[in-house]
């Protein structure tokens, strides 16, 4: 149990966190409602803006159900095949989507599907002129589902999994055929992960930004969070931008309504190798499908892997790690981040030890509960506003003041720590609440408290979630195009934005080289996140 000094450092620690996130989302929501032109009502139901909210929601649609139908067979297909040559890695390989920089995901997709990509060159000798094209709807559909089918399939993998060995047992007792496998144990297994995958999918399509900047974003191909950046950056037209992210902010705050209605879709890590005995699915048939479906899963997943090694390969490295620009960009990208990792670090820690400490307390009044449940939903603010919305916010208040230049890289960590703190606060709030639940009474006992308690006993037992959050959080930070997309420029380059102003002024052997780096860099962080984690298991 924790002493009263300690509750109430927690306290204190909680409502500071609290007050620095709400006033970080607060104050430019009320920038963009006080800013917000005259006429909005009509100017939001104009057909410019009509269209981009079809588009929006039409590409959100169509990805979520097709990465929800074609993850389907995939994790069928997974689980019954238990001791599938190297299944354990291809499972690993969808867990690499989720953690590779949207930018870089986009650049090796243009390898394969491009105008000059793999495809189309073996479609071309074949006698076919251009046949396929990445860019618009098309390539936005291509490349939701590259980032999206993995965590669907994994999802549902998982579910399938948390079925008790018996379940397999008694259908191979009864005789079940194949459907009846499926309609009366993996059906009802399913239906409770895919309505909050899905929802969660279609979140993350429907605020998408960099995928559709680098794959869309002309006329007939832009989603709201586009139109709001090509508002500012390129016609400079606030009114606009305000009305649009207005309309931003209603849209995910009906979807987030919906989502609360399904239960949370949850990654246990389940699908990792303990997969029970399955007995049905033995037969030639089954066997081909089953094989033919996960080997194209992994082609799918592999091959823009490949191409951004290969292309990165073939590019200049020497000369591209040489350059001023390079070491300008990569020291800027690495600083925000740092900034940004520690920042979402404190604010975790502050959320955490409140909710600790209101978890403690008994009896617990409604104003505390209230709090706690504050605390909780502080980390979810980052979806109801995102990021280009917040960046949009805080451009037009600033700008009342003067320049906005200077507070640019303060901002970006700032959004980018945000956006990392559902991630950090996955991380450790379990740890914390294990290492607790296991010091706690000792500690007390003891008598331990204060900093030697956190030097001879905290630190010990949570440094290893603490560096695994900070390294997440610095890999997302490095890889966001998002944030730095409306103040990038000369002065402010990031990695992620080198690699966008390459690719845009079509120096695309650079912006691959780049695209190398910068997936070696995040993934060497990543790695060194998870030092030492399996030895602890």
């Amino acid at each position: 149990m924790l002493t009263k000094a300690e509750q109430t450092r927690g306290l204190a620690a909680g409502a500071a966190s609290l007050l620095l996130i709400g006033l970080f989302v607060t104050l430019p929501t009320i920038a963009l409602l006080i800013t917000a032109p005259d006429g909005l009502g009509q100017a939001l139901f104009d057909d410019y803006t009509l269209s981009i909210l079809r588009f929006t929601l039409l590409q959100a649609v169509l990805s979520t159900l097709l990465s929800v139908a074609l993850a389907l067979p995939v994790a069928l297909s997974l689980a019954r095949r238990s001791r599938f040559p190297g299944r354990i890695w291809i499972i690993r390989l969808m867990a690499v989507p989720m953690g590779l920089p949207v930018l870089i995901g986009a650049l090796g997709l243009i390898g394969i599907f491009g105008r000059q990509g793999v495809l189309n060159d073996l479609l071309t000798s074949a006698g076919l002129q251009n046949p396929v094209s990445i860019y618009g709807l098309t390539g936005i559909l291509v490349a939701h589902v590259f980032f999206n089918l993995p965590l669907a399939a994994r999802l549902m993998l998982a579910g399938l999994e948390r079925l008790p060995p018996e379940s397999w047992r008694l259908a191979a007792s009864l005789g079940m055929s194949s459907w009846s496998v499926f309609r009366f144990v993996e059906r009802p297994a399913l239906a409770t992960v895919i309505p909050g995958a899905a929802g969660l999918i279609f979140m993350l399509c429907a605020t998408s930004f960099t995928l559709v900047l680098v794959l869309g974003g002309g006329p007939a191909a832009t989603t709201l969070e586009v139109a709001i950046y090509q508002s500012l950056r390129f016609d400079f037209d606030p009114p606009r931008a305000v009305m649009l992210a207005l309309l931003q902010i209603a849209i995910t705050a009906v979807i987030l309504l919906c989502l609360s209605r399904f239960a949370t879709a949850e990654n246990t890590g389940a699908g990792e190798g303990r997969a029970p005995t399955r007995y049905d699915g033995q037969g030639p048939t089954a066997l081909a499908w089953d094989t033919l479906v996960i080997l194209l899963a992994t082609l799918f997943l592999l091959l823009p892997l490949a191409s951004i090694l290969v292309s990165g390969l073939r590019a200049d490295l020497g000369r591209l790690v040489s350059m001023p620009a390079f070491g300008q960009a990569a020291l800027t990208s690495l600083a925000i981040a740092l900034t940004a990792s520690l920042l979402s670090l404190l604010m975790a820690i502050g959320i955490i030890k409140a909710r600790s400490a209101i978890a403690g307390r008994r009896p617990r009044d409604r104003s505390l509960t209230a709090f706690s449940a504050g605390l909780a939903g502080l980390s979810s603010l980052v979806l109801l506003v995102p990021p280009v919305v917040l960046g949009t916010g805080w451009f037009l208040l600033i700008r009342s003041f003067g320049p906005v230049t200077p507070f640019a890289p303060l901002l970006i960590a700032a959004i980018n720590a945000l956006m990392a703190l559902p991630f950090v606060m996955r991380v450790l709030e379990p740890a914390v609440a294990i290492h607790l639940a296991r010091t706690q009474r000792l500690s007390a006992s003891l008598g331990i408290t204060g900093w030697p308690r956190l030097w001879l006993i905290d630190w010990p037992g949570l440094r290893r979630p603490l560096f695994m959050a900070l390294s997440f959080a610095m890999a997302l930070s490095l890889g966001d195009l998002g944030a730095v997309a409306l103040f990038g420029s000369n002065e402010l380059t990031t990695l992620p934005w080198l690699i966008y102003s390459r690719l845009g002024s079509y120096r695309t052997h650079d912006a691959d080289g780049l695209a190398l780096i910068l997936g070696v860099i995040c993934l060497i962080l990543t790695a060194l996140g998870t030092v030492g984690h399996k030895e602890k298991q």
